[in-house]
């Protein structure tokens, strides 16, 4: 296992929608390394985008928020149902230094496939509902810095280069 350098915003490769894995490749080690990288980070999720990988592939851990919840891989994640209305903050591995305001479905239902490729469907509300759709979104380009309003994008986009500066 291995640690995978995060992407950051604006990075554009994580604007980019992802890639169906195909049926006969193999994403064991992917999401070993996916794991350990968000464990690392102390993350509850993480795309394949977000490590430069451009497939549908996401991990999430929401036990330190949810203690019944148990690690979760899914392959070509999809959601089938929305149901609901709920407002969070979220923050991203992806996108240092911000948490954003966001209303998203209260309850999903969320198809997709283990890395054995097993057929699963997952019925989150509370947390990992807010997590899936979450990573969801990293794999169609969608970051959490797209919710804000123009103005407030280009202030963080700012505030964000400036900070790049002072570390080199």
């Amino acid at each position: 296992m291995s640690l995978l350098n995060i992407l950051k915003y604006p990075d554009p490769f994580l604007k980019r929608p992802a890639e169906a894995v195909g049926e006969d490749e193999d994403v064991t080690g992917l999401v070993e390394d996916m794991f350990e990288t968000m464990y690392n980070a102390r993350g509850i999720g993480l795309a394949a985008p977000q490590v430069g990988v451009g497939k549908r592939l996401i991990v999430l851990d929401v036990s330190p928020v949810d203690e019944t919840a148990k690690p979760l891989a899914l392959v070509n994640p999809e959601i089938v149902s929305r149901e609901g209305k709920e407002e969070s903050e979220e923050g991203c591995l992806s996108v240092p230094e911000l948490n954003v305001k966001i209303t998203r479905a209260s309850r999903v239902t969320v198809s997709g496939h283990t890395p054995g490729g097993e057929r699963v469907q997952v019925a989150a509300e509370g947390i990992l509902a807010i997590a899936l759709q979450h990573e969801i979104d990293h794999l169609n380009g969608v970051l959490i810095v797209d919710y804000l309003s123009r103005l407030k994008r280009e202030f963080y986009r700012k505030k964000i280069k400036k900070m790049y500066a002072q570390r080199m």
